[in-house]
């Protein structure tokens, strides 16, 4: 069985989106970070760094595996199940480069933009702007990319698209919109239309109400 612990997020729907991407069952559990759950000492627990998402694999081929680390679960499942991964090559070398630079780049700056826009007592226009600003330019770098290319990391849907996906689906909590990268654009709405990504939103979205 697979457990995963995830709240709707930008880091936790990429879970999600790939179990069901590869039809995987799995069960998921709502951490409210809204009330502070994930600072509890059962989740502490399951993770020390005190972050969703988290992903237990009581099927794992030795011992019960707890995960963390979006990324990593997204190598993880894709690894276990064959898909979604190039096996080698400068293809698979594409998706982890894309995975890196989401996790390096366009994710922290999404990240800070919108905790220094929403998340702090006193305004710092300072470190706003320098985060939107950094937002908006790893997105243009993206739009780039997406310009030569059908999906991120060459001509197939994989784990690199998922990830960039999490954040660009809560892209408004970091002030930042599609309007000039019309690459990105495309990429987004055809990624939103899959039925698979559709079913992820839902289910993580009802965690919302638990």
């Amino acid at each position: 069985m697979i457990d995963v612990y995830a709240f709707a997020t930008p880091n936790s729907i990429k879970v999600p989106i790939a179990l069901e991407e590869l039809g995987l069952d799995y069960v998921l559990h709502a951490v409210n970070v809204r009330k502070g759950e994930q600072k509890s000492a059962g989740f502490i627990a399951l993770n020390a760094n005190g972050k969703v998402p988290v992903l237990v694999d009581s099927q794992a081929s030795s011992e019960t595996l707890v995960l963390t680390e979006s990324s990593a679960i997204l190598i993880y499942l894709a690894e276990k199940s064959g898909k979604l991964l190039p096996a080698e090559g400068p293809e698979r070398a594409r998706v982890f480069e894309q995975l890196f630079f989401h996790a390096s780049g366009l994710g922290p700056a999404f990240g800070q933009s919108g905790f220094f826009r929403h998340q702090v007592s006193e305004p710092q226009p300072l470190a706003i702007q320098r985060f939107l600003s950094e937002a908006v330019r790893t997105l243009n770098v993206l739009d780039n990319t997406l310009a030569e290319r059908p999906f991120v990391a060459g001509d197939d849907f994989s784990i690199a698209d998922i990830a960039h996906f999490g954040w660009l689906w809560r892209r408004e909590f970091a002030g930042v919109t599609l309007e000039d990268t019309p690459h990105v654009a495309r990429w987004f709405e055809e990624i939103s239309a899959r039925p698979a990504v559709q079913r992820a939103i839902e289910k993580v979205n009802s965690l919302a109400s638990q």
